[in-house]
């Protein structure tokens, strides 16, 4: 819960960086940027571990009976010879396919590919935006649409306490971003609808298969995944501009090393221990803290409105934590 909460601040306060970014430079080069930087600053944790892991790892290997006998029903397996439904030969079928979503090449290659279309969006959207405002309240959907897609794909039910939650927030994001009336939906808009349908499949994805791969690992492919795909879609367009890196310098690094390396990466070690629906609540204060932290930092004055919505958005995401007293079908999600 703790790595969600500092996930969700470094997120609000990487806004105004962002925004910042995307005057230098175009959104797939600020991508390729930042995500590249972001994977830059997990190789010394990398580093470290292996060689640690390297000396621990200086130790005989002793070949058990079991070890024979997994290796004999392999052998039986790939010859065809007595695969009867549910024996262990028949089991070893679906290994590949196991070990595979095991593997955090493939799952990080996954998160990458996910990662990066929604990112991407996310910046074009703020780009062609109305508001910034506008972007926040449609980008913090995704907290609507992980509980829904948990249900439809994955069998989940929603708790009634959960639910609550979910609609208290995003009446709270209204009144947080929303401050002059919705109006028509635009490109833009719809840009940003499907970045939050993507994002929620991204904590999604990493729900059901960051559990069993190394954390660190994890995101560190993901963010490869996520700077290649980038810098081949800035090369593509012509947009790598160096110059305008240079520029904006400062928002780059804070969003590569800050909003990427440390909050992605506690987003895959916090959602080990939350729920889905419960974590896309939490990572939704990024909001909140953006709002709080414009009015601390820049001078930004908030209306009875905008701590109204504050509000709704923190009894929204308290209630999400529903205490192990009540009853099992008020606490699911």
């Amino acid at each position: 819960m703790l790595c969600l909460t500092v996930c969700a601040l470094i997120w609000g306060l990487a806004f105004v960086a962002q925004v910042q970014g995307m005057d230098a430079v175009t959104p797939l080069f600020f991508n390729a940027t930042r995500f590249t930087l972001g994977a830059a600053s997990l190789v010394p944790i990398l580093l470290v571990r292996h060689a640690r892991d390297g000396k621990t790892d200086e130790k005989p290997v002793v070949t058990t009976d079991t070890d024979d006998a997994d290796a004999k029903d392999a052998i039986t397996a790939s010859a065809g010879i007595g695969a009867e439904p549910g024996s262990p030969s028949a089991r070893t079928r679906k290994a590949p396919f196991r070990r595979a979503l095991a593997n955090p090449l493939v799952v990080g290659a996954i998160c990458g590919v996910v990662l990066f279309t929604a990112s991407t969006l996310q910046q074009y959207g703020i780009l062609y935006g109305k508001s910034a405002g506008r972007a926040g309240f449609l980008t913090a959907l995704y907290i609507v649409m992980v509980p829904l897609l948990a249900f439809v794909f994955l069998r989940r039910r929603i708790g009634v306490l959960v639910g609550v939650a979910v609609i208290l927030a995003v009446a709270g994001f209204y009144c947080l971003c929303i401050t002059d009336g919705f109006g028509s939906i635009g490109l833009a808009d719809l840009l940003l609808l499907f970045t939050a349908l993507l994002f929620a499949a991204h904590i999604l994805v990493i729900d059901e298969l960051g559990a069993k791969v190394d954390a660190i690992e994890l995101s560190f492919i993901q963010f490869c995944t996520t700077a290649a795909l980038s810098w081949i879609g800035s090369a593509a367009e012509g947009s790598i501009d160096w110059t305008g890196a240079a520029t904006a310098w400062e928002p780059i690094v804070y969003a590569g090393i800050g909003s990427v390396g440390i909050a992605y990466t506690l987003q895959v070690i916090g959602q080990q221990w939350v729920p889905p629906t419960r974590a896309s609540l939490l990572m939704s204060l990024e909001s909140f803290f953006s709002a709080v932290g414009g009015a601390i930092f820049l001078g930004e004055v908030m209306t009875p409105r905008g701590y109204l919505g504050c509000a709704l958005i923190f009894l929204g995401t308290m209630l999400a934590q529903a205490p192990a007293r009540l009853p099992r079908w008020m606490r699911r999600g």
